[in-house]
């Protein structure tokens, strides 16, 4: 399937969460990530993930599609993704 990940979470927790996305996405911009995965794969993400986040004050955004064959995305402006390898 086929993922968009996008998270807001607090300022002292945003590092470790950017860490841990970008092991399983790739980085579009500040808190979007997308890419392929399975369902495994983004249930490990999520169990990771509620471990950093406070459910309280913080969410994660998942937007799941079965393929992006048909998703159409347009950039207006710089895209940031260009900027910054996959790899910290």
């Amino acid at each position: 399937m086929y993922c968009i990940v996008v998270y807001d979470v607090g300022e002292k927790r945003v590092g470790k969460m950017l860490k841990l996305t970008r092991q399983y996405f790739s980085w579009i911009q500040n808190s979007v990530f997308e890419g392929e995965t399975t369902e495994a794969k983004l249930m490990e993400y999520l169990h990771f993930a509620e471990k950093i986040m406070k459910k309280e004050e913080d969410s994660i955004i998942v937007y799941k599609m079965s393929t992006n064959k048909y998703l159409n995305r347009e950039i207006v402006g710089v895209d940031k993704s260009k900027y910054t390898s996959n790899f910290l």
